[in-house]
């Protein structure tokens, strides 16, 4: 009897740790925790467990939180999640929206620019204003900024007058729009959802160019939850976010469903960020 009331209080213990998730912060924060909040009520369903959203500041307090395994599972984009894999070997890639094998990010510029949609690069962006979204984003950042280099062969501040970092597309957009910067670089899906949204005005703003697609968004999970938890819990943990069907949930990533991923499939991202010096 002392024996079973021991394995209760033990396995009681273990179950009531709080699991925590985080996300690199490209939106603003009304929209994330609005998306987390849901996705954490769901996770905590499914797991049997407390889970709790933090909200960060930066992309690198998200990986630092990773790193110091304040944060168990993340939300990161293709360049921030192989940073943070690179400092957590154990780490594994588990789940990406299906749109974010066939990513994108879009140049966008101000109407008086009097820059049209082109298919070809438009190389007559020079001397303009240009702005990023964060400094660690790869939609908003490092795929802009690439193909920027590639096309034009010289750094982004040999190339435009002011160049800029706004930490997260809906302020790219509004800073866009405004006049404020002339050109700029946003994640498509937060492009689309709110032009859908009517938050856009297109007649002061459009899109000029759209990158090829690559990899992007995912989670990342530690690499220990076994331990930590219980036997099978990475496994479950990962059917669950693959298993997703709430439409509310899934509305609010945006994604249609999520699929399966690993750490191999965002080679890609890490040598195009070597080949322009965001990795060492």
């Amino acid at each position: 009897m002392k024996y079973l009331l021991l394995t209760f209080i033990l396995a009681s213990l273990i179950f009531a740790k709080t699991f925590t998730i985080t996300a690199i912060p490209d939106q603003d924060e009304t929209n994330l925790s609005l998306r987390f909040s849901k996705f954490a009520s769901y996770l905590s369903k499914q797991l049997d467990i407390e889970v709790k959203f933090i909200a960060v500041k930066s992309y690198q307090a998200s990986i630092s939180a990773f790193r110091n395994k304040e944060v168990q599972l993340a939300w990161f984009g293709g360049l921030s999640g192989v940073r943070a894999r690179l400092l957590v070997p154990n780490a594994k890639a588990i789940a990406q929206g299906f749109e974010d094998t066939k990513f994108r990010s879009y140049i966008i510029a101000n109407a008086n620019t009097s820059l049209e949609f082109s298919e070809i690069f438009p190389k007559n962006i020079k001397g303009k204003t240009f702005l990023f979204g964060a400094k660690g984003s790869t939609s908003g950042r490092l795929m802009p900024e690439y193909y920027i280099r590639e096309y034009l062969k010289k750094k982004p501040q040999d190339i435009f007058t002011k160049v800029g970092f706004s930490n997260n597309h809906n302020k790219t957009i509004e800073l866009v729009q405004s006049g404020a910067y002339d050109l700029g670089a946003v994640n498509f899906k937060v492009w689309d959802k709110e032009v859908k949204a009517g938050n856009i005005d297109t007649s002061k703003v459009k899109i000029i160019w759209k990158t090829p697609t690559y990899l992007d968004y995912h989670f990342t999970m530690q690499g220990d939850l076994d331990e930590r938890y219980y036997k099978g819990f990475s496994e479950k943990l990962t059917n669950a976010i693959l298993n997703l069907k709430d439409k509310n949930i899934l509305d609010a990533f945006p994604r249609s469903k999520f699929i399966k991923t690993n750490n191999s499939n965002y080679t890609h991202i890490l040598n195009l960020a070597r080949k322009i010096d965001l990795i060492d």
